[in-house]
């Protein structure tokens, strides 16, 4: 009957995990990793100047790619804070070491809103290093392959758009090499992600917090902490840990009853 209990037990907390975490996730909004790839150098985007520039005539060094939309409530605004505060502490330098891409995800942002939005976060950097900064704004197709390419999942929610947080390390030959995920960013994780996308070492994540546990509430058009996920995640740690314990006892005692 215990054994009965204990196989009930597994299989139960084994389809409730398949339940919270499926092998194959379909993610609408967040990130796919795509380690290892390379992202489509030939994709024509509009600059903060308005001159058509491709992808492959910027990226020539590391270069920290971010996607935005320039009226964002949420997140887009501490993240670009967070790149510019980030960038201002690291001993390596922008324009030499390397360059940051800013694209917007939303088709109605132009190039002026894009020169209007560079300049808010800016400030932070000396005035020689601003314009190794680039804000591009594109046609959806173009936006569209890009996002793809990394595996940037975002959905329009009425005038607004649902979207993770996170920036992408490329390197001079266009290899993705790294994700980080947040608003904010450690000066020793970033220079060690630029240092090894200089050398096309591709890192896997460290954590991934931020895609898990928070969602965009459009009531509120903010990033809410999900609660219950992370409940349910515990309870179902408490219960595996349960379930093993169970198992080691009936192990003990069935090898008990055969000595004695």
């Amino acid at each position: 009957m215990k054994r009965f209990l204990i196989l009930f037990l597994f299989i139960a907390l084994t389809f409730s995990v398949h339940a919270q975490f499926p092998i194959k996730p379909e993610v609408e909004i967040g990130i796919v990793e795509k380690l290892g790839d390379t992202i489509p150098l030939d994709l024509k985007f509009f600059n903060e100047k308005n001159d058509t520039v491709t992808l492959g005539s910027m990226i020539n060094k590391p270069t920290i790619l971010s996607f935005v939309y320039f009226d964002c409530p949420g997140l887009c605004s501490p993240l670009l804070d967070g790149i510019a505060d980030v960038v201002s502490k690291m001993d390596l330098s922008i324009g030499k070491d390397f360059d940051i891409i800013t694209i917007s995800f939303n088709t109605k942002d132009t190039p002026e809103k894009a020169r209007i939005k560079k300049l808010n976060f800016v400030q932070k950097m000396q005035e020689k290093d601003r314009a190794s900064w680039f804000y591009l704004t594109g046609e959806l197709g173009n936006i569209q392959k890009i996002t793809e390419a990394v595996g940037f999942r975002y959905k329009p929610t009425g005038l607004d758009f649902a979207h993770p947080s996170t920036i992408i390390m490329i390197s001079p030959q266009g290899k993705i090499t790294r994700y980080l995920y947040g608003i904010t960013f450690l000066p020793f994780d970033l220079k060690m992600a630029i240092v090894e996308s200089q050398k096309g070492l591709v890192r896997p994540t460290s954590t991934k917090l931020l895609e898990y546990c928070f969602a965009y509430d459009t009531k509120s058009r903010s990033y809410t902490l999900q609660f219950t996920r992370i409940i349910g995640a515990f309870i179902l740690i408490v219960g595996l840990f349960f379930v093993a314990g169970l198992v080691i006892t009936a192990k003990r005692k069935s090898s008990k009853d055969i000595k004695e």
